[in-house]
């Protein structure tokens, strides 16, 4: 689709797997994705897996950029990582600070993302595209929405190029959030995360987990569907397809679809886009 769009997997943990995202990657390369992102687990508990499925996403033709979760890391650690992307042909990385896995203390050398950013830049220069989150909703562990627009733009300051969004229902808070910024000085382009609605109980549970908001309307439609799958995915198309049209006529610089290693909703969403 001319509209720039990127996609998020996550490494898989079987064989069986991995032979199901190949699957699902070639049906979503027929929408001419800018980049695939490959998530990092907390405390970098699969960043084996991020680098085996970006080396196979490049090997594919695709540009990928492997999240890099600074929790639990050393300045060593970082390093070495860097120079196994640099090594592997990366070009672009997404700098995050990471979830605090249950009963992990804080440790490692880096307490923010922008401590991260600004050692990757110090590192290598420019040698990276580094993308970052942005919270339109504010992060669940911000002391105000002040603040977390500060830790953004701390994170720009330190080098990032862009930032990808947390998933969001609310059109209004991304562009709040953009507005923000701007009012601030900040050009930094800000991309829309989309999360598309296939199963009910999964959503809910992921949004209560990461602090995305469900406004009421959906969730109650939603919980009104029961196990009734195929409403839920129908409602869902609707209700996703409509937001992505409000944010690309608002002029969002594009769409960051979170994946779930699924093909379908994304495919089906884009082509109500006109892909």
């Amino acid at each position: 689709m001319s509209f720039p769009i990127s996609l998020e997997f996550f490494p898989p943990k079987t064989p069986e797997g991995a032979d199901k995202l190949r699957a699902v990657r070639q049906q979503l390369y027929g929408l001419r994705p800018e980049f695939c992102s490959v998530t990092f687990g907390a405390g970098g508990s699969t960043q084996e897996g991020t680098l085996a499925t970006v080396r196979e996403i490049m090997g594919e033709g695709c540009a990928a950029a492997p999240h890099l979760s600074c929790i639990g890391q050393s300045r060593d650690s970082i390093r070495e990582r860097l120079a196994a992307y640099g090594a592997a042909g990366v070009q672009r990385i997404v700098a995050l600070r990471g979830d605090l896995p249950s009963g992990y203390g804080l440790g490692g050398e880096f307490r923010y993302a922008s401590d991260l950013v600004a050692f990757i830049r110090s590192e290598t220069g420019h040698r990276f595209r580094i993308e970052v989150a942005a919270y339109p909703e504010v992060h669940p562990q911000a002391k105000s929405p002040e603040a977390d627009l500060q830790a953004f733009i701390a994170k720009v300051e330190a080098g990032a190029d862009a930032g990808i969004t947390q998933y969001f229902f609310n059109a209004d808070a991304y562009l709040r959030f953009v507005d923000e910024l701007r009012r601030r000085g900040v050009d930094a382009p800000v991309v829309p995360g989309i999360m598309p609605i296939t199963s009910s109980s999964q959503l809910l549970r992921f949004s209560d987990a990461c602090g995305a908001e469900v406004p009421r309307w959906i969730r109650l439609r939603l919980q009104a569907f029961g196990d009734d799958t195929a409403s839920i995915q129908a409602f869902g198309l609707d209700v996703v397809t409509a937001l992505c049209e409000q944010l690309r006529e608002a002029g969002a610089p594009g769409l960051h679809f979170y994946t779930m290693n699924q093909s379908k909703a994304v495919l089906e969403i884009s082509r109500r886009l006109g892909a």
